[in-house]
């Protein structure tokens, strides 16, 4: 049980959200109860363990089409073909969401395709766009300024208020990406 679950487990009272990022926990509280901070150290200081997700993988189609690709290939010292072959060949696990609606961080990058991001970031990064920085990939759901690496594209809809879940790749899940 990672951290976030163990915390939303303590069921305390005064906590009111647990929001985890890459290497924080945010843990939202109203005032009442102000007796649960032991718990919450408690939690917070106790070895985690972490297994990985039983559901099957979102697969997600990709043109592997990336304003970026030749240049992560020449900054890696790959070719075009191991790039994507690298990229497409892991299974990733969203680790949390955030930057904007439906944006999941997915974790599983391989360590040969880990770059930082953009030295100058993108007014207009395409909806759509597959994307690397740092130890992470994913998938811009709308139009937005991006610093990331664009490996590619794909016309899968990331996030739908009409669907019961809206996003489509929810922390937790694992995604893989299917080269088209």
């Amino acid at each position: 049980m990672g951290i976030t679950e163990r915390l939303r487990d303590l069921a305390l009272p005064g906590v009111t959200d647990v929001v985890p990022a890459a290497r924080t926990v945010l843990v939202q509280h109203d005032g009442r109860g102000r007796g649960e901070t032991d718990a919450i150290e408690a939690a917070l200081s106790s070895p985690v363990s972490w297994t990985p997700p039983t559901s099957e993988p979102v697969l997600i189609d990709v043109r592997y089409d990336g304003e970026d690709l030749d240049e992560v290939a020449r900054a890696t010292g790959l070719t075009v073909d191991d790039v994507v072959s690298a990229h497409a060949g892991a299974t990733y696990v969203a680790a949390f969401c955030g930057f904007m609606p439906g944006f999941a961080y997915l974790t599983g990058l391989d360590p040969r395709l880990h770059l930082p991001r953009r030295a100058t970031p993108r007014p207009r990064v395409p909806a759509g766009s597959v994307a690397i920085a740092s130890e992470f990939t994913g998938i811009y759901p709308m139009v937005s300024p991006g610093g990331w690496h664009l490996l590619g594209s794909t016309d899968a809809e990331l996030w739908d208020e009409t669907r019961s879940e809206p996003a489509l790749v929810a922390p937790g899940a694992t995604v893989r990406f299917v080269p088209t």
